[in-house]
């Protein structure tokens, strides 16, 4: 016990040219932590392309930021298809944070680093390296339980005071809403004292609302990475990797998941042109890096799908989040579309490629319209047409 991703396609029907960009959202950030030595801030070079010296960190709580591109062979068709002048891809961004430790948790500054951050990737040491210093047996089961305890005793002490603040705060009046935040924060004290993160606990759309200031470390979805070492079996063992380690029931667990890299496969691979990099995959029986899966899956834990603009000019991955409707997709792309949104004309984007062209597909009557109400499809094509 404690003591202390998908896509749309989305065009204007109006004749006004509106410029890109007013609404478009900040990339969503993802934690990168981990303990000392375990590739994590290699990880993050190989992810984001950012230069970052190897020796170490100016400040030792200073926290490095890159953002990296998220693939897509959808978007990659679709630019086929129209031969843009630019091709663009949805973003996440990642934040990679000083080794953790109670000691860290305890320093405003890394704190507030972690607590900015909408999900975390924990990077588990999964390698033998006799040129890493590592205490004791290579074990990421117990290293997950390690970190999560200190992530844990963080958050109730926060809770607790609160607590303290809300007992004065309601002898002195006592309101509903001051009311309904004491009993979701003793549930959630109980939660912590039972080692339950937050991010297990049901809670219902207004009450994560109304503890959302507290960003509170254990509630972050959570990502396991585990970084295993170069093999002959690179391929297997990468799918093997999460049985082995015993990270299955983590990974099952809400807002949680798991999954394998070779970080010294992986920063080969970051070295080379498209067409060596398959080879070298090939090589290893591999058709994908474990990078491009680590960000599909970081992409996926925070609850996000991709739409795309597509045209002559550029075809574009844009981020909304999974269940938004047709106008709040609009809108993602300029506020006026969403103020002024009347209906979608919508087709699947693989229809629109079997059609070959837009006009096609009218033509063929796969295209159809579609309100306000209308919640975006994995997979929709979207005209928006508007009044503004």
């Amino acid at each position: 016990m404690i003591q202390h991703g998908s896509c749309i396609i989305v065009k204007t029907a109006h004749t006004q040219k509106l410029p890109y960009g007013a609404a478009l959202e900040n990339p969503m950030k993802t934690g990168i932590i981990g303990l000392p030595q375990v590739g994590k801030t290699s990880l993050f070079k190989i992810l984001t392309k950012a230069k970052v010296e190897d020796h170490g960190r100016a400040n030792p709580r200073e926290a490095h930021i890159g953002v990296a591109r998220v693939p897509d062979e959808r978007l990659d068709k679709l630019s086929a298809l129209y031969s843009p002048k630019k091709t663009t891809y949805a973003s996440v961004e990642y934040v990679d944070v000083a080794a953790i430790g109670q000691e860290a948790l305890k320093e405003t500054a890394f704190l507030t680093n972690l607590r900015n951050v909408d999900a975390l990737i924990h990077v588990l040491r999964a390698f033998e390296d006799d040129a890493i210093a590592h205490v004791g047996p290579i074990d990421p089961l117990r290293e997950v339980k390690n970190v999560e305890f200190d992530l844990m005793v963080s958050d109730l002490g926060q809770i607790e005071k609160r607590l303290e603040r809300l007992e004065k705060d309601l002898k002195k009046m006592r309101t509903g809403e001051l009311e309904r935040e004491n009993a979701l924060l003793l549930r959630s004290k109980e939660a912590l004292e039972r080692e339950q993160p937050l991010r297990e606990l049901e809670m219902t759309a207004e009450e994560k609302k109304l503890i959302r200031g507290f960003m509170f470390l254990s509630q972050k979805p959570i990502l396991y990475a585990l970084n295993i070492g170069e093999s002959a079996t690179l391929g297997a063992d990468l799918e093997s990797s999460v049985s082995r380690f015993k990270l299955e029931e983590l990974a099952q667990r809400p807002n949680a998941g798991a999954t394998a890299i070779c970080g010294k496969v992986e920063a080969e691979l970051a070295e080379m042109d498209d067409v060596e990099a398959a080879e070298f995959l090939m090589s290893y029986g591999l058709h994908e890096s474990g990078l491009v899966r680590l960000i599909h899956k970081s992409y996926e834990l925070l609850g996000l799908i991709s739409f795309f603009t597509a045209g002559e000019d550029e075809c574009r991955a844009w981020t909304v989040p999974a269940g938004a409707k047709a106008p709040q997709a609009a809108g993602v792309i300029h506020t006026d579309l969403e103020h002024h949104f009347i209906r979608a004309e919508t087709i699947r984007w693989d229809n629109l490629l079997d059609a070959g062209s837009e006009a096609a597909a009218r033509a063929r009557g796969t295209l159809r319209l579609e309100g306000k109400e209308y919640v975006v499809q994995d997979g929709d094509v979207l005209h928006i047409r508007h009044s503004g």
